[in-house]
C-alpha cells in the first residue's frame, strides 16, 4: 500500500533552516507528482509547494517563494523541502502529499517549530 513517511523537522530558531525529508513506496514514484504541505494550529492545511513527477516543474505557495526549495530523487523515491531563513508564521506540522488516481496520500507529519 502507499506509504509516505516524512522526517527532519524539528525546533530551529528565526532565521535558521531545516530539510524535511518524504520517503514514498508503495507506488511507482516517479509517475507522480509529489507536494508538501503544512497545518498550523488552528488553521487549515495548505499547499506548501509542488514538484513534477520528473521534478522539472516546481510551485510554491507565497509564503515560501524564495525561502523554500522543494526537490525530488526519484532513484531513492524521496522528495525534499529545504526551508530557509524561517519564520516563526512557518511553524506548523508538514505533509507529504501524493495525488494517486484522484485519491490523495498523507504521511503521518513531522512537526516544524521556529523560536523567535
Amino acid at each position: 500500500q502507499v506509504q509516505l513517511v516524512e522526517f527532519g523537522g524539528g525546533l530551529v530558531q528565526s532565521g535558521g533552516s531545516l530539510r524535511l525529508s518524504c520517503a514514498a513506496s508503495g507506488f511507482t514514484f516517479s509517475n507522480y507528482a509529489m507536494s508538501w504541505y503544512r497545518q498550523a494550529p488552528g488553521k487549515e492545511r495548505e499547499l506548501v509547494a509542488v514538484i513534477s513527477s520528473a521534478g522539472g516543474s516546481t510551485n510554491y505557495a507565497d509564503s515560501g517563494k524564495g525561502r523554500f526549495t522543494i526537490s525530488r530523487d526519484n532513484a531513492k523515491n524521496t522528495v525534499y523541502l529545504q526551508m530557509n531563513s524561517l519564520k516563526s508564521e512557518d511553524t506548523a506540522v508538514y505533509y507529504c502529499n501524493a495525488r494517486i488516481f484522484q485519491r490523495y496520500y498523507w504521511g503521518q507529519g513531522t512537526q516544524v517549530t521556529v523560536s523567535s
